[in-house]
């Protein structure tokens, strides 16, 4: 117990004793067995972090590849795909590992998400048994190497905009790919610079001059390691991070490839050139061919979660034995940064021994909040890998697959941003010694800033997140860009729009449950989870009702429905940030309540009450614009927060190994030593 942490005993509080192994068993879940085998296969291979450093980019480039290969060959990186191809036929076993493979360094993980969940799972979704057979057994064990060629240098989030053409000539029964224009250039393709084959190439398929929408084909970019005749490939060159991966530019001038190369699970041109569809509607045939890619998404908001943990991890276990000022003096004589002279416990000159970091509370509101949040979106993340393994594995359901996509979206945006924001606030927290490349950090940050940009920008994917929650996911759902989609919620009552979404249903039901009548939250007490969570609900109905009515009132005053939109943009992702925030307490308090009784489960409960409660108090401003938190019971959350914090700070060692980052990849011996 900390030593200040005089309310906790006087309220009759008891610290609890953790079962650490037990408490990683539960966070690992029903896939540890694959989670072990990732942890032993990165401590097989953790030489690769001073890799990164000491080689050369075109070298580390090759080790990144014949690591990935070896990784392959454990069966490591094909959980997701059929066993008839070498695969382990599990989607959420797949994705596990993905997050697992994230605790070592993040060049290896990009490298594997290229290979197997981009290049890979495009051939296996997108594609049929004529791709499958051909490609899908080298693919899973190494020997084929490809990319995914969709993102152009003048179009990323807008993927139906696309450039690179595919023309179909029907004499020769062969697509012509064709590059028009720099903007139509393929651009920061991973694998593309050295290592890849073939690529999957989104274009803009063209048959009998007639266009039919973005559609993709498999189009070989090297034979025997030479680039093929019409292809031309140019280095990305040195990133800001991620240098093992060989990111490059890719132009086609008129490269023919068989009719058979398109993939044509949604869509297929015959020998005589006729297209034909299963579905007729071209937008829905995008969204839908899209939507089978979302498992991208699902990895990298994981991959971001488990970033954080390594970085809480050092900054914790750093905060423990690193000493700073005598407690009685604390920090107000300081006169250089905390942490630049290394690790010391010396004692200060009145000979008092100096007090650790984390005893302090200030650096214990730093790190806990975090600690709390990470965990409560490992819960969400196993929430939405379980929705993943269902929605790939079962019958095919057009609601639960856009549910599916709103929630892997904005648990991508959540999970991201939470790495860049963690990876930055522990870096500091270890001051002069967070700054030495030996101590992880300066990788972690470098490698894993661009996963807010992975997988689309996430301000883009919170919009994505508000579409769904303004039209319910309706049938006209695929159908709906931006303006359809104001012109489809101002066709409907407010109330409609509000009455239409779960959200409502539950905080009715909420309501009924709390004391107090309307002054609901008032009343409850700050640790009832339901009033956390009716708190969150609350305000994403409001947000929601609010964004509806001036959708409405700008339509209605006869604006232009872009020019409406774009006033509420701001609006829009609040409401998406709320709604997904709401989301991950209800994983977390579910985890929590279905956990048996014991000490690990009053952990869990100071977590999810830490990461409710710091939630609330983050966006305090909006809760006492809207009459929702007194003034008084604002303070009352930091004070509630504060303590949370001294509870939680002698049980943070415990809880950050939980997570179980193998040692060997840690490799901070000035932070842990």
């Amino acid at each position: 117990m900390a030593p200040d942490d005089t309310s906790a005993a006087a309220s009759g509080y008891v610290q609890p004793d953790i079962d650490v192994k037990a408490l990683a068993g539960l966070l690992d879940g029903e896939y540890a067995e694959i989670r072990d085998l990732v942890r032993t296969n990165l401590g097989a291979h953790a030489s690769v972090l001073e890799d990164a450093e000491r080689l050369g980019m075109d070298a580390f480039r090759e080790r990144v590849r014949d690591i990935v290969v070896e990784m392959a060959g454990t069966g490591q990186t094909g959980m997701g795909f059929p066993t008839a191809y070498g695969g382990g036929d599990d989607v959420g076993a797949s994705v596990a590992a993905f997050e697992t493979l994230a605790f070592g360094d993040l060049s290896v993980l990009v490298k594997v998400g290229v290979q197997f969940g981009l290049f890979g799972g495009a051939i296996l979704h997108l594609g049929t048994a004529r791709h499958h057979d051909a490609y899908l057994a080298d693919l899973v064990a190494g020997r084929l190497m490809g990319c995914f060629a969709m993102t152009e240098t003048g179009h990323g989030s807008n993927v139906q905009a696309l450039g690179t053409v595919a023309r179909y000539d029907a004499e020769a029964q062969e697509f012509v790919v064709t590059t028009e224009g720099d903007a139509a250039r393929k651009d920061y393709i991973g694998n593309a610079a050295h290592h890849a084959e073939l690529a999957v190439v989104f274009a803009q398929l063209e048959v009998g001059g007639e266009a039919h929408g973005v559609h993709a084909l498999l189009v070989p970019l090297r034979s025997g390691g030479e680039v093929v005749p019409g292809v031309e490939i140019e280095d990305d060159g040195r990133k800001m991070g991620l240098n093992g991966v060989d990111n490059g530019r890719i132009r086609f001038h008129g490269v023919r490839v068989p009719r058979e190369a398109l993939l044509n699970r949604f869509a297929d041109v015959t020998a005589d050139g006729t297209y034909v569809s299963s579905i007729d509607n071209p937008n829905r045939r995008f969204f839908t061919m899209l939507g089978t890619l979302v498992q991208g998404r699902v990895c990298v908001g994981g991959a971001g979660v488990s970033v954080a943990k390594v970085a809480l991890t050092l900054a914790v276990k750093y905060a423990v034995r690193r000493r700073q000022f005598e407690a009685s003096t604390g920090a107000s004589s300081a006169s250089g940064s905390a942490g630049a002279s290394g690790a010391s416990g010396a004692s200060g000159a009145s000979g008092a021994e100096e007090q650790l970091l984390l005893d302090y509370g200030l650096h214990q509101r730093r790190l806990l909040p975090l600690l709390a949040r990470t965990y409560a979106l490992h819960f969400a993340q196993d929430t939405v890998r379980g929705q993943l393994h269902e929605v790939f594995t079962g019958d095919d359901d057009p609601q639960a697959r856009r549910r599916l996509e709103s929630r892997a979206a904005g648990t991508k945006a959540l999970g991201t941003w939470q790495a860049t924001r963690t990876v930055q606030e522990c870096r500091e927290a270890c001051g002069g010694a967070g700054y030495l490349a030996v101590n992880r950090f300066a990788a972690l940050k470098a490698d894993s800033d661009v996963f807010t940009t992975f997988e689309g920008d996430n301000h883009v994917l919170l919009q994505l997140v508000a579409k769904g929650l303004l039209t319910d996911y309706a049938g006209e759902f695929e159908d709906l860009d931006q303006l359809g989609m104001v012109r489809y919620v101002t066709g409907l009552a407010v109330e409609t729009v509000i009455e239409k979404t779960s959200v409502h249903k539950l905080l009715e039901r909420v309501r009924d449950l709390l004391p107090g009548g309307d002054e609901w939250d008032r009343e409850a007490g700050l640790l009832d989870s339901e009033y956390q969570l009716a708190m969150l609900r609350y305000r994403e109905e409001h947000m929601l009702a609010g964004l509806a009515r001036r959708l409405k009132a700008g339509v209605d005053r006869g604006r232009d429905p872009g020019a409406v939109f774009s006033r509420v943009q701001d609006h829009v992702i609040a409401l998406a940030h709320a709604h997904v925030e709401r989301l991950v307490l209800e994983s977390f308090v579910e985890a929590f309540k279905t956990h048996p009784d014991g000490g690990n489960k009053v952990a869990l409960g100071l977590l999810c009450d830490l990461f409710a409660l710091s939630t609330i108090e983050a966006d305090r401003a909006w809760f006492m614009e809207h009459g929702r938190l007194t003034v008084q019971r604002s303070k009352a959350i930091s004070r509630e927060v504060n303590d949370l914090c001294r509870k939680i700070r002698p049980l943070a060692v415990d809880l950050v190994d939980a997570w179980a980052v193998p040692p060997g990849l840690l490799r901070a011996p000035d932070l842990l030593a």
